[in-house]
């Protein structure tokens, strides 16, 4: 990967679990742009729209990865986007920090 390819120091704090340097933008273009539209800032934004086109963004919110988005995030980016995601993917991609197992209740 050339220097111009690397990813920006900004983004360490979105990416704050990863080593930049070891992250390639193709290879690693979910998850950057999950945690970008998840966690970044319009300075954050605005890169990420430099460096993806617009359909590999709608690509990877149309199929969300599980329990990796904010509820509000997703909904509004659903809306700007004018994507539809069905409703038991979507419900699997919300992250929960207050998560049920109904095979833990009690009967």
């Amino acid at each position: 990967m050339s220097k111009a390819e690397r990813i920006p120091k900004f983004l360490q704090s979105v990416l704050w679990s990863y080593n930049l340097n070891e992250m390639d933008l193709e290879e690693d273009k979910e998850t950057i742009i999950t945690e970008v539209l998840n966690y970044g800032s319009w300075e954050d934004l605005k890169w990420l729209y430099s460096v993806y086109a617009e359909r590999d963004i709608k690509e990877i919110i149309s199929h969300p990865r599980k329990g990796l988005w904010f509820e509000r995030v997703l909904n509004f980016w659903e809306k700007m986007l004018n994507i539809r995601i069905p409703k038991k993917i979507r419900r699997q991609s919300i992250f929960n920090i207050n998560p049920t197992f109904p095979s833990l209740r009690r009967q």
